[in-house]
Parts: C-alpha cells; structure tokens; sequence
C-alpha cells in the first residue's frame, strides 16, 4: 500500500509567524531607537531580541513531519546557542568574545544537521564559493581587527562559511537526487546564504566603518536567516512512502 502526506500551512503557524515578525521588528525598533540616543528602549530591545529567537526554536520544536530526529535535534541545539548568542551581545558590557563563541559553536550544529542525511562537501562549488567570499571579507576587515580578534574572527568565518557551502550542497544535493526533502533543504541553503550576509554586515560594521541603520540590516537578516533554517526542519509539503501491506 502506499500513502501519501501533505502538509499545509495551519492557522496556527501563521499565527507563529505573525509572532515572529512581530518580537523581531520590536528588537529592531528598540535596537534602532537605542542607538539614536534614546535609552527608554533598551526594555524593548532586550525582551524582544532573545524572545524572537525562542518563538523560532519553538516553532522548529513543534514541527510535526520532521527530515528526521535527528535533524531536528542539532538544529534544535544550534538556535538554542543562536539564542545564547543573543544574550550574549546584547547585555550592556563587551562580551564579543563569548558571543562568537556561542555562534560558532551553534553553526557548528548547523554543521552536524546539514551533514546528517547527505556526506560532508557533498557538493564541493558552494563550499569553495563560500570560503572564498570568507577569505575577501577577511582580508577587507583584517586592518581594523585587533590582534587579539583575529584569530577567532578567523575561525567563526571558517566555520560560518563551511556551514553555509554544505546547506547549499546538501540543497542542491536534493535537488538532483528528485529527494522529497529537497525544498526544505532550500529553505536551509537560502538560511545559511542570510546568516552569512547577516554575519559579514555586523563585521562591517565592527571592524571596517559605521553602517547608517545597521541594526536594521543585521537583524533583519539574522532573523529571516534563522526562521529559513528553523523552516527546514520540516520535511515539505508532500512526503511519499510505499510499500506492500
């Protein structure tokens, strides 16, 4: 017998969604206000920014028709390190350092679920083109860097850009294969290019020269980047199984 299961977008993941848009517009408002000079909305900003990326795990945790356990499990685990992360870099002293860290240790998750159903550089261009793009910005950004970020700016920008090359390989990987899993693997390659645009303007913006409204871009990216990623844990809106009975 065969059967076959669709998924379609329910009352309640719109409404998650609407959440989502909602706690991540008020950190950018609060982030953009907080930077003109206007102190009364840290609150904003600091409920807000981690609140948006809990509603994103949340939403990856309660996906019903998962790639698998185990995708979602480091996926789950990556976001919750995104979510430390934000913490992180957000309290009113300079924890860049632990805030990279926690990053990095969350792509390195990201890592893991892209790597858990395909081989690691499955696709090897996208893996190239990324780490390519991550040598640029690191050669742009090194004379504004101090010597003690350089090391780990380094590292984060090898593990951002090797998560990214195998999101978008393990994608087009799919893709080729007529795998059912292929679109939300889109999901996650589109996620990992955002991350990485989201990652290089806050470089830019540390290390290079101001950016005019930069919490609006990084933020921006960030969060349509990690909803993208949270977004791949399901498996797609059609997943077909055969067999005899």
């Amino acid at each position: 017998m065969s059967a076959v299961s669709s998924t379609h977008a329910s009352p309640a993941s719109g409404r998650r969604l609407l959440l989502i848009v909602v706690l991540a517009a008020g950190a950018i408002v609060g982030s953009l206000a907080t930077s003109g000079g206007a102190d009364a909305w840290h609150g904003l900003h600091w409920l807000c920014k981690p609140l948006a990326t809990f509603a994103i795990f949340m939403m990856a945790w309660r996906v019903a028709w998962p790639v698998s356990v185990m995708y979602r499990r480091y996926m789950l685990v990556g976001i919750a390190f995104c979510l430390l992360g934000d913490i992180l870099l957000m309290l009113p002293v300079d924890l860049f350092v632990p805030g990279l860290v926690s990053f990095l240790l969350a792509h390195g998750w990201f890592i893991a679920a892209f790597s858990s159903d395909v081989r690691f550089a499955v696709r090897w261009w996208p893996w190239l083109v990324c780490l390519a793009f991550g040598a640029g910005m690191a050669a742009l950004l090194w004379p504004g860097m101090a010597p003690a970020m350089r090391a780990p700016v380094l590292l984060y920008i090898c593990v951002l850009t090797t998560m990214a090359g195998q999101a978008l390989g393990r994608a087009l990987w799919l893709r080729t294969q007529g795998d059912a899993r292929a679109i939300s693997a889109g999901y996650g390659g589109l996620g990992a290019l955002l991350f990485m645009a989201s990652d290089s303007l806050l470089a830019w913006d540390r290390f290079r020269t101001s950016l005019p409204w930069s919490a609006l871009y990084i933020l921006a990216t960030y969060y349509a980047a990690l909803w993208l990623i949270a977004r791949s844990v399901e498996r797609g809106p059609t997943a077909l199984t055969g067999g005899q009975g």
